[in-house]
């Protein structure tokens, strides 16, 4: 079986986007599970798409742990705004009015947040009887279902255009397991999944430089309590 290249995905549907007549921007319901995840991923997608990150990781088992990154998501969309034109709107800015240009080099639209709710019960729900399962297993690949099938109905309840996640960004992530899941709830929900590997093009390496350059948290664990009792060995 070949293996397909998700990063080359995306790009066929970028490039068909920008060659639409009267091209317009679309609409990108966007998982993240983290700022720093989410710094490479914003850069790059937002001169192309109008984004709404949605914050929803019910897996992060520590309420204070989850209090930290979403206020670091909150404050670096912010950063990211007040750089390129100020708050976020959810359309385009007249150009000649718009500080989101430099020279003739588009900068990216403004982005919008929505927080999700915070419900640890429902990735313990999930994980009940996988509690055992090595890092990167069946439980992690509920887990990606759990967040994106909640990105995916809210993505088609809102009429957005697609939905996506930071997730591919990690090195320690199923890339393909995760398209997978996508390109499934994709079809069960009637909303376009936008494929990725945001890892390749030196994509996580790049988020490493801007998690630097904002002053981002970066946690060594993915949320879970099962993910950290890994990490403390």
């Amino acid at each position: 079986m070949n293996q397909v290249n998700y990063q080359r995905e995306l790009e066929k549907i970028i490039d068909g986007l920008q060659g639409a007549e009267g091209f317009s921007a679309p609409s990108l319901f966007l998982h993240s599970c983290c700022a720093p995840c989410s710094s490479y991923v914003l850069e790059y997608l937002r001169r192309y798409f109008r984004i709404t990150v949605f914050y929803f990781n019910p897996n992060i088992s520590d309420v204070s742990e989850y209090q930290k990154r979403v206020e670091e998501q909150k404050r670096l969309i912010a950063a990211y705004n007040e750089e390129r034109g100020g708050t976020a709107t959810g359309g385009e800015m007249p150009r000649e009015k718009s500080p989101v240009y430099e020279g003739e080099s588009f900068l990216g639209h403004p982005i919008d947040l929505v927080e999700g709710d915070y419900e640890p019960g429902r990735f313990f729900a999930m994980a009940k009887g996988l509690e055992g399962c090595p890092e990167g297993g069946e439980r992690c690949f509920r887990c990606f279902d759990l967040r994106l099938r909640e990105t995916a109905g809210r993505g088609a309840e809102g009429g957005f255009d697609f939905f996506a996640t930071t997730l591919t960004i990690s090195p320690l992530k199923n890339a393909r397991k995760i398209n997978e899941i996508g390109q499934a709830l994709a079809q069960e929900y009637g909303i376009a999944w936008l494929p990725s590997d945001f890892k390749k093009r030196d994509g996580y390496k790049r988020s490493v430089e801007l998690s630097a350059r904002y002053g981002l948290y970066r946690q060594d664990y993915c949320g879970c309590t099962y993910s950290k009792a890994s990490r403390q060995g």
